[in-house]
């Protein structure tokens, strides 16, 4: 995947994001750092307090036990609403005009459920992989192998 001179490249998890600008051109990029954010989310047995609730009167008189929230689901889908308001203000302030976003699947689906107009007009690509814990100079070549 090309990416032009001055892209915004976001990477990101369910917890991670990484904000970087294509200082270099299409043919030798060279991202920079801009912004990072990172989250604590422990995961979800840790952040429960009480066993699973159990539901009377199912069918049979069979008590069931009834679906629990997933805390730590929930949390990084929170993180994928905030990055997609971060990504709306800054499409509506003209501070990039191309967009790459590399995430994981589950995490790319829910960034899309967030994109304002203006951040899918500006987008360049997108990359269903999960690159946070990689340094800026695999990301560059995950991209130009993309």
């Amino acid at each position: 995947m090309q990416v032009a001179h001055n892209t915004l490249v976001v990477v990101a998890d369910g917890r991670k994001a990484l904000f970087l600008r294509n200082e270099g051109d299409a043919a030798h990029p060279n991202l920079v750092v801009e912004h990072a954010e990172d989250r604590i989310n422990p995961a979800d047995r840790d952040q429960k307090t009480d066993a699973p609730g159990r539901a009377s009167g199912a069918v049979g008189g069979r008590a069931d036990t009834v679906d629990e929230v997933d805390f730590h689901q929930q949390e990084e889908d929170r993180f994928a609403a905030d990055i997609g308001a971060v990504l709306r203000s800054g499409a509506l302030a003209n501070e990039f005009e191309s967009l790459i976003i590399v995430a994981p699947a589950r995490t790319l689906g829910e960034l899309r459920k967030h994109y304002h107009v203006e951040v899918e007009r500006r987008m360049a690509g997108e990359i269903a992989k999960d690159l946070t814990g990689h340094p800026v100079p695999e990301i560059e070549k995950a991209l130009g192998a993309a």
